[in-house]
């Protein structure tokens, strides 16, 4: 898409009202004023609208002005998802989960966890095929489910991805320290009459926030070199470990293979599921993908089968070489290379460490900065940050606001307070997507009948009702296997019922396959492992899409409503079915 004409002459640097609030609702004061006394019947508008594939796809880029650079093969999306998923998560957890949950059974974990993630990736690769566009979850969940759960799942994949650098920047920082001087807080700043959690600044962490948005926001192409340049020494680094830790395992430090029983299995899944996430910051990349029907399956799918295989290896050497008793839960595999006499070995896992940091850094920024572009085209937050740069190709406003609000978080928050605010977004996320795949298969608004309609509700009700008592049933361990049997039963029967069906809508081009069994299942597992988290990550999610309920409330119903009615008489999407597939196939030569 070029742009138009009344954008070649503006700057892109601008600052007016214009470009951050150009909707009717707030050109004055009576304006605002009416908008909000219509709240009620504009928040039913919303959350019966849902978009569709052309619109995401050909009209709201146009906010965009400048179109993104078409620059990624299958070859950049597997080591971008390699770089953002492949960070420090695996270093940090394992050893904290072998010891105080699964014991020699992490493997166990990290399988299962994997198996989740991958069902969620195939999610996500089928969306992302048919619709590439930067918004990734956001985009999909529009089109499937509508604009006011699209919203809630944004904001709170955007909160966790923003804290989220923040805690990477932090570890960064920790992590650099202690392989300097031992010292994991000797680059920071305490201010005594600071509030603890908040007395410790760490201008380290903001630096290194930074150059990684710089870097990301240089150019797309430019990012995924150095990304899976970078990768290859993470690659060689975990090739060692693996074949050390097999050389130097012992059989007798497997057994008991599960100490703490299947509960133990599950519930470190629960929390090693968080070194699988980031592949959803792939799916952004989408726009920027030379053939999207073919790099996409293989880059995103074909790296998160590779990465659960890598994952699984890396924790049987780590419980092969050391008891799982004796593991260091702070410094797991630097600690056991000290164990088996190869001290030297620790500073190749700290360097490994460092580098994974880096590129999630880099990849997430990438990422948070095409989710923020998507959520401004469609004015849920002003436009301004929707703008891409004529030269870069690359959405600067969106990545400097990511930078500026992760750097603040970063600045004064401590660690403790970081991991405090992460919640169950990503599962809750991951959930809604297969039950968006669902919907997109079984239901058509052109095609499909009242009837027909109820049936299919009536299936995914069971689904999902069926997962989140099961869910329950184990957090809280009550009914033991009796409910859990029901639970898989009636999941079982709400699924079959589901496949017999007709389904409405054909995959473009790629599919997932055994639909409705994979995303039935995937809606189950990811239900199942947000059971394992403790209640007050609940309470965190409420509190969290509270908040976010109040400026939706306030502004973005308001201006998605403004918007979407101003362009009903404007927008041509009657014929856009063959040109939604020819921007799904289109391959651009990039030089």
């Amino acid at each position: 898409m070029e742009p138009s004409s009344s954008s070649e002459n503006r700057s892109y640097w601008r600052w007016s009202k214009r470009d951050f609030f150009p909707e009717k609702s707030f050109e004055n004061g009576n304006s605002y004023r009416a908008a909000l006394a219509a709240t009620c019947p504009r928040l039913k508008d919303r959350l019966l609208n849902r978009s569709s594939d052309s619109h995401e796809l050909l009209v709201l880029p146009r906010a965009s002005e400048h179109r993104m650079n078409r620059c990624l093969t299958w070859w950049d999306l597997a080591w971008l998802a390699f770089g953002s998923v492949v960070g420090s998560g695996i270093f940090v957890v394992t050893g904290q989960e072998a010891r105080l949950h699964a014991g020699p059974a992490i493997v166990l974990s990290y399988a299962a966890s994997g198996f989740s993630a991958l069902l969620s990736a195939l999610c996500y690769t089928e969306f992302a095929v048919d619709v590439p566009v930067a918004g990734g979850s956001f985009s999909f969940l529009r089109i499937e489910l509508g604009d006011f759960l699209a919203f809630v799942a944004a904001g709170n994949i955007l909160l966790e991805a923003l804290v989220g650098a923040a805690g990477l920047g932090r570890s960064w920082s920790s992590y650099f320290a202690s392989m300097v001087k031992s010292d994991p807080d000797f680059f920071r700043i305490r201010i005594p009459g600071f509030k603890p959690g908040f007395d410790q600044l760490d201008p380290l962490a903001v630096a290194v926030l930074l150059i990684a948005n710089g870097i990301a926001v240089s150019g797309t192409r430019k990012t995924s070199i150095i990304t899976w340049l970078s990768s290859l020494i993470t690659t060689l680094v975990i090739g060692f470990i693996i074949i050390v830790g097999f050389i130097h395992g012992k059989a007798s430090n497997l057994t008991p293979f599960l100490p703490n029983g299947v509960d133990g299995v599950f519930n470190a899944a629960a929390v090693v599921y968080w070194s699988y996430s980031g592949f959803d910051m792939v799916a952004t990349m989408a726009e920027e993908t030379k053939k999207p029907s073919r790099d996409i399956p293989i880059g995103l799918v074909g790296s998160m089968s590779v990465i659960t295989v890598i994952y699984c290896l890396m924790a049987l050497s780590l419980v092969s070489m050391v008891k799982y008793t004796e593991i260091d839960v702070n410094a797991a595999y630097s600690v056991a290379f000290v164990q088996i006499g190869m001290s030297w070995a620790k500073y190749l896992v700290s360097i490994c460490a460092l580098k994974g940091m880096t590129t999630s850094l880099l990849v997430g920024s990438m990422g948070q900065a095409r989710y923020t572009t998507q959520i401004a085209r469609s004015h849920m937050i002003p436009p301004f940050f929707a703008l891409v740069h004529p030269k870069t190709g690359t959405p600067v406003n969106a990545t400097l606001l990511t930078t500026i609000c992760s750097s603040v978080i970063a600045l004064f928050s401590s660690l403790d307070v970081l991991s405090s605010v992460f919640s169950i977004s990503t599962l809750f996320i991951f959930m809604l997507m297969a039950v968006a795949l669902l919907v997109r298969r079984y239901y058509s608004r052109e095609s499909t009948g009242r009837g027909e309609l109820t049936r299919v509700m009536i299936c995914l009700f069971l689904i999902v009702g069926s997962s989140a008592v099961g869910a329950a049933f184990w957090h809280s361990q009550k009914l033991g296997w009796i409910g859990y049997t029901v639970a898989a039963c009636v999941w079982f029967l709400g699924t079959l019922a589901l496949s017999l069906l007709p389904k409405q809508r054909a995959p473009k081009v790629w599919g997932v396959p055994l639909v409705p069994w994979l995303p039935s299942l995937s809606v189950a597992t990811n239900l199942f492992l947000m059971g394992s988290l403790g209640t007050e990550a609940f309470w965190r999610f409420i509190i969290c899409t509270g908040v976010m309920f109040v400026y939706y409330f306030f502004v973005a119903v308001h201006a998605t409503y403004d918007v979407e009615h101003q362009n009903q008489d404007n927008t041509q999407e009657g014929k856009n079915d063959e040109e939604v597939q020819d921007a799904t196939n289109q391959e651009v030569d990039v030089p």
